[in-house]
């Protein structure tokens, strides 16, 4: 019994076919899966942020702060002592987006961040843009 030696294969082009059709694929998967940017009614020039965390699809409340330091609950322009009424009486589970212009003084935000912890609010979210 003679072994029979196999020459070597040689490959002189590459199929691309399959790499072209996972290609589409996953453009496909990424193309139906992508979240959109979603801009508030007020206007507010955002800061930037390297770490970005996605929103909830579900209600949330929006709380704004422009550069002149106006507040905003929605699309209601508030004060400190309104906003405070306004966000105790939310659940404590619901969702608050903080939109704060990047020109703004930082004491407002740091207002905000005072009564949303003061109320015991944990599902805050701080919109930045990438």
């Amino acid at each position: 019994m003679a072994k029979c030696k196999k020459s070597p294969k040689r490959f002189d082009s590459i199929n691309v076919i399959p790499f072209i059709d996972i290609m589409l694929v996953l453009l496909v998967m990424v193309l139906t899966t992508a979240t959109f940017i979603k801009q508030g009614v007020i206007p507010v020039n955002l800061p930037e942020a390297k770490s970005v965390d996605k929103e909830d699809a579900k209600k949330e409340i929006a709380v704004y702060v422009n550069d002149k330091g106006e507040m905003f609950y929605e699309k209601d322009k508030v004060d400190l002592l309104t906003l405070e009424q306004k966000l105790s009486a939310i659940s404590k589970k619901q969702t608050v987006v903080l939109r704060s212009d990047k020109d703004s003084k930082f004491q407002d935000f740091v207002s905000v961040m005072d009564i949303l912890k003061r109320l015991g609010h944990e599902q805050l979210y701080i919109v930045t843009k990438k």
